[in-house]
């Protein structure tokens, strides 16, 4: 028996209402590789903990009772605290799986299931070009060899060599604009449509969960409704998601969240909004009528959910504090703006108005930078360093994108 048939079976078994009146629940006749003795088990529907004894066999949950008897291997649990793995629905570790595959940040967190290819990008589909940039990464940076270019190849190399933890993975509506696209600021052609549409039916196929799309990102921030509706399209009637880092998560928040809505209406199927959230002081109060949205939309009959992260930071590109349209084009034209006299004016304002509603300069973190020669950024604070620097810190914030070509990370 798998860990979801365990959480609805085991309710039934919270305190002493086990399903038999023996004070077992399943088959204790199959031999047990495993026992895990005297556990409070909290079995993950929200009923009373109970203390019992799970008995594993093979990869699946065999019993759980008192007193089960013997096992190849018994670790005493009285004490401790038991509970089926959790379940990560929006992960980024599908690159880190391939350096690490022991998984620890998350096992040690009690996550046995990741949901990867998330914020509009998956690991393929990848053109020649795109694979020889992911190849001499991967290569420089870890030594690992990179001999796959879509997500079934990067299936099969899990299943060759499975990491710690369980992995699904979404297609991401991103990489496949950026497979057929590119990074061009343009709606796609129909002929283009078409040849994206079967990247993502070739994915689904390939067995990816659902599709997601990161429209504050390149080159996911160039997609129209129409493009959205036409690449979820694929999804009805499989059950299988569109999941969406919304077009905008500040002042425009409500319109993002009908965009996506309008994309699982049209496409008909299930939406989940991804990490929501009302951001800045000043859309704060927006956090109740968003949701408000969310469940008009279902009373309607949209299948839609969403989820937040319980932390009040958030992690992304440095680029972000940049206005999507600077962004837009890829970094070759991001830089160019940067350069632009007429532009620049209106670039800095727009930063300056969102590094205000994050606070301050010191809420911005380096987290990590590509070029060895900006080492010394990595975990400092932008208000900091520029202090340090003696320098403004706007300056400083342009001067490392430049210097690290738009590559460095923050939380």
């Amino acid at each position: 028996m798998n860990r979801r048939s365990f959480l609805r079976a085991a309710t039934g078994a919270a305190g002493a209402t086990l399903l038999r009146p023996d004070g077992v629940w399943g088959n204790t006749s199959t031999p047990a590789d495993l026992l895990l003795r005297g556990a409070l088990v909290y079995d993950g529907t929200g009923a009373p903990p109970f203390e019992a004894d799970v008995a594993v066999a093979a990869d699946r949950i065999a019993a759980v009772g008192r007193k089960l008897g013997v096992a190849g291997e018994v670790f005493d649990l009285r004490g401790l605290a038991l509970a089926p793995g959790f379940i990560d629905i929006h992960s980024h570790t599908d690159r880190a799986l391939l350096v690490n595959a022991r998984a620890d940040s998350k096992v040690r967190q009690g996550v046995t299931t990741e949901v990867a290819g998330q914020d509009g990008s998956s690991m393929g589909p990848w053109t020649d070009e795109r694979l020889a940039r992911i190849q001499s990464e991967f290569r420089d940076a870890w030594g690992i060899r990179i001999d796959f270019r879509d997500l079934g190849g990067f299936f099969t190399r899990l299943e060759a060599q499975p990491p710690a933890v369980n992995l699904a993975s979404m297609v991401g509506a991103g990489t496949v604009r950026g497979y057929v696209i590119g990074e061009e600021d343009r709606p796609a052609t129909d002929e283009e449509l078409a040849r994206m549409v079967a990247l993502v039916e070739q994915a689904l196929q390939q067995g990816a969960c659902g599709l997601s799309s990161g429209l504050e990102y390149v080159p996911g921030a160039s997609a129209t409704r129409e493009e959205l509706v036409a690449l979820a399209v694929p999804l009805r009637g499989t059950g299988l998601p569109y999941a969406s880092h919304i077009r905008n998560e500040e002042d425009g928040l409500f319109g993002a969240i009908e965009e996506a809505l309008h994309v699982g209406r049209r496409a008909g199927v299930p939406v989940q909004v991804s990490h929501l959230k009302a951001q800045g002081r000043r859309n704060w109060w927006k956090a109740a009528p968003a949701l408000g949205m969310l469940e008009s939309a279902r009373a309607a009959g949209v299948d839609v959910a969403f989820d937040c992260y319980p932390y009040v930071a958030y992690s992304t590109d440095l680029g972000g504090l940049f206005p999507v349209w600077a962004r837009l084009g890829g970094t070759s034209a991001f830089l160019a703006r940067l350069e632009d006299a007429a532009l620049r004016p209106r670039i800095e304002a727009a930063v300056r108005d969102k590094v205000e509603r994050l606070g301050s300069w010191d809420a911005v973190q380096i987290t990590q930078a590509r070029s060895p020669a900006l080492s010394w950024a990595t975990g400092r604070r932008l208000g900091e360093l520029a202090a340090e620097r003696r320098t403004e810190p706007y300056e400083l914030l342009v001067w490392i994108i430049r210097e690290d070509r738009d590559r460095t990370g923050m939380v």
